[in-house]
């Protein structure tokens, strides 16, 4: 008989895991690296811990879509209601500041259980080059449409 070892679940990723969210614009129409589109998300997000039991930290929006993450506490709302819920509030938020039709989100969205410090560090430092990839910038540091709400430490 042969014996298995399980290795033990790394405490911070059990108990209160970092999310790594991705979620694109309706038809990825061009509508969020504009300061009026950030300020309606930081917005959001910001006040998201008080209400919703979600933390926002590091987030980037691109043009067409945005990356951000996001630990919850025990008492959050779901997952997928919280996304529902954030996405529908910004949708109307939005269509009225940008003058355009919703819908504005795509309603399915990609979400990853990040499970260490150096994991997270990882994603966000590719994260943070998506404007420097699609040619927006030459420096990371030169787009205006990021930030960190919380500091999500492990």
């Amino acid at each position: 008989m042969t014996e298995h070892r399980h290795l033990p679940h790394i405490s911070s990723f059990r108990d209160n895991p970092i999310v790594f969210f991705t979620t694109c614009t309706h038809k990825r129409r061009k509508l969020l690296a504009c300061a009026e589109s950030h300020v309606i998300l930081r917005g959001l997000w910001g006040r998201s811990a008080e209400r919703d039991g979600w933390w926002v930290g590091h987030y980037i929006l691109m043009p067409d879509h945005v990356h951000f993450f996001a630990r919850r506490t025990i008492v959050a709302r779901p997952m997928a209601n919280w996304m529902q819920m954030w996405k529908s509030v910004s949708s109307r938020q939005l269509a009225a500041a940008l003058d355009v039709a919703p819908p504005i989100w795509q309603s399915d969205y990609f979400d990853r259980y990040l499970r260490s410090r150096e994991n997270y560090s990882q994603k966000w430092n590719y994260v943070e080059q998506n404007a420097v990839r699609a040619g927006l910038i030459k420096k990371d540091d030169e787009w205006a449409y990021r930030g960190t709400i919380h500091d999500l430490m492990w």
